[in-house]
């Protein structure tokens, strides 16, 4: 399914997060906690910068002409009511942490708070944006990881 030319750390992400967005989009609790557990044993920092990349692009499909704080508000109180029908464990605080990391707000840490796994936040975000902008979720992974390849391959002035 995916390119063979990629790097398998490239293609075990991209199934990785392809198979969480199935199981979310399914809302299927038991498929979308292993699925996010898959994704812990995924590298970290590449893990962060594709899903980063794809809500960032879902971001930008679904709201062509800017985002405000009044979207960004829609958007997680979307994405919690819709994730809690199926998933009593939805973190409010992790998909807040999500949101901001891919639009690369540095949110002030909160010391009375434990600190939240953003990941599973992530996939929740990237499903509902997905659907709400009628995206195959495959092709915005596609198109991330080309870009971040892109990316790496360009040697800076």
């Amino acid at each position: 399914m995916w390119p063979t030319e990629w790097p398998a750390p490239a293609r075990a992400i991209a199934s990785g997060v392809d198979s969480a967005v199935t199981a979310a989009h399914a809302a299927d609790p038991a498929g979308f906690t292993d699925a996010t557990a898959d994704l812990a044993d995924l590298p970290a920092d590449q893990l962060t910068t594709v899903l980063s990349a794809i809500i960032r692009e879902l971001l930008e499909t679904a709201h062509p002409d800017g985002l405000t704080g009044d979207d960004v508000r829609a958007v997680l109180a979307a994405v919690v009511r819709r994730s809690a029908a199926w998933l009593p464990t939805v973190d409010p605080g992790a998909i807040i942490t999500a949101l901001t990391g891919a639009l690369g707000i540095d949110e002030a840490e909160d010391p009375d708070r434990a600190p939240s796994n953003p990941r599973p936040a992530a996939i929740l975000l990237i499903e509902y944006l997905a659907d709400l902008t009628d995206t195959p979720p495959d092709q915005c992974v596609r198109r991330a990881i080309a870009e971040i390849a892109r990316g790496e391959t360009i040697e800076m002035p």
